[in-house]
């Protein structure tokens, strides 16, 4: 039921029902992700994450395919999608939730949070973000940064490489939107 629900709820989003909504969507929204390691550095962008927001009632929701990340090291990639990740059973990462106080009537910077569920590798986590909407340049901009755990997202690392891959997991994401037109 709670499957049923959810795919419900982004059908109506993506699709647009409540015709007197006003969205915006990024296409090409960016995701980074950093972890420290004493061993080695690992970094990954990926340049196609989808997001739209509904200003109707704040709603915001994002997705990315994880095969989509660029590593420096295409076996950085290979282990990333296959052993960790598993993009294969777990192909996207999502993202639903609302713009807490946000006014979109308001010209400038506004700093809100964003509370929501995300969902990376099957496991979804209540998230909430500090998140800075710039709207000065005539269309909206959202970035921000949060810190993740490795071990809330069930992603197993081998006793003998836990040493190079940290607990936690820096990611930073920057969407740039447009008007969305069916």
């Amino acid at each position: 039921m709670n499957k049923l629900i959810k795919f419900l709820f982004v059908f109506s989003f993506f699709t647009g029902i409540g015709q007197n909504s006003e969205q915006i969507i990024a296409r090409q929204g960016q995701v980074s992700f950093f972890s420290y390691t004493s061993v080695e550095n690992i970094k990954a962008e990926n340049n196609q994450a989808l997001s739209i927001i509904d200003f109707s009632n704040n709603k915001i929701a994002a997705s990315m395919l994880m095969n989509a990340f660029i590593f420096e090291k295409a076996l950085m990639k290979e282990h990333f999608n296959e052993s960790y990740i598993e993009s294969d059973i777990h192909p996207k990462a999502t993202f639903e939730g609302e713009i807490i106080d946000f006014d979109a009537s308001i010209n400038g910077i506004q700093t809100k949070m964003v509370q929501g569920i995300f969902t990376l590798h099957g496991i979804s986590k209540e998230l909430e973000i500090k998140t800075d909407i710039d709207s000065s340049s005539g269309k909206f901009v959202l970035t921000g940064t949060f810190e993740t755990f490795v071990k809330d997202y069930d992603i197993k690392v081998p006793p003998l490489l836990a040493g190079n891959i940290a607990k936690t997991i820096s990611v930073t994401f920057r969407f740039e939107y447009e008007p969305y037109e069916k």
